[in-house]
């Protein structure tokens, strides 16, 4: 299996990409999407994927770095353009903070889903025609306390619905039943192995199988029992795998297999 959302450019990996690599594939993990916040970020992460073989990364502006502009889309498009960049984002709406303001996280949102249209229609930067690849490639949504938000302006985007992953679900059953009826995917992460998390688990169970997939997001939340680790690393996507084949009541091997096919389906890479 491969960690589907990591942050591998993060200072707690800061020279240590080949370590952790190596940790990863040691407990079965193959491989991972080092996932961006800023146009800055979506270089370097894209300078670890062309690095190693068995990392690939994506391109956007986090919602909490909304504020850090102005954002070079043009820096984006180029990114995305490469084989090694398999997504957008992670894009999204963050309530759990009062900063970036509403109106920044937004106008940010609303910029990014029309650059990826504009990429979609093969259009450049100023209008022209575009020669830069990128077009259809699945999208990361970060989506933090504002479901009822996302979802409409998701829908009313145009862009279609399976290109979409909630990553690090934490809602309810009411929310996965939301993006759901949207036609999203599941990411989940470590957050299903915590005790105070039965309406992850709950909503775990809901969610049909080819529509689940699981990450890191390291080096936050790291799984159960290591949770007091610090940092989280992409080994420890096997926990929540685990995890998730226990709340779903199947095996873990059915599990692994699902998960490398929805994973290999949806970014369009080998997942195994």
């Amino acid at each position: 299996m491969i960690d589907t959302h990591c942050h591998l450019t993060f200072p707690e990996f800061q020279r240590e990409v080949p370590r952790t690599l190596g940790e990863a594939r040691a407990a079965g993990v193959n491989g991972c999407i080092t996932i961006s916040t800023t146009a800055d970020d979506a270089l370097a992460a894209l300078q670890i994927a062309r690095a190693h073989e068995s990392v690939w990364c994506t391109a956007g502006v986090h919602p909490l770095y909304s504020d850090k502009g102005p954002h070079d889309w043009g820096i984006i498009r180029a990114c995305i353009a490469d084989p090694k960049c398999v997504g957008w984002g992670e894009l999204g709406l963050d309530n759990h903070y009062s900063k970036p303001p509403k109106e920044i996280q937004l106008a940010v949102l609303h910029e990014q889903l029309g650059v990826i249209k504009d990429v979609d229609r093969g259009i450049g930067a100023v209008g022209a025609p575009s020669m830069t690849g990128g077009a259809g490639k699945p999208i990361v949504v970060h989506c933090r306390e504002a479901f009822s938000e996302i979802v409409p302006l998701l829908k009313a985007s145009g862009i279609a619905p399976g290109r979409f992953v909630f990553h690090c679900f934490t809602g309810s059953v009411d929310h996965m039943r939301l993006l759901l009826d949207f036609g999203a995917m599941a990411s989940f992460t470590g957050v299903i192995t915590y005790k105070n998390a039965e309406n992850v688990r709950e909503a775990a169970r809901l969610a049909p199988a080819d529509r689940i997939m699981v990450e890191t997001d390291a080096p936050f939340l790291s799984p159960e029992p290591l949770r007091t680790k610090r940092p989280c690393t992409p080994a420890m996507v096997r926990l929540t795998a685990e995890a998730l084949a226990t709340v779903r009541g199947v095996s873990f091997e059915d599990m692994h297999r699902q998960l490398n096919e929805n994973t290999s389906r949806f970014f369009g890479i080998n997942a195994t």
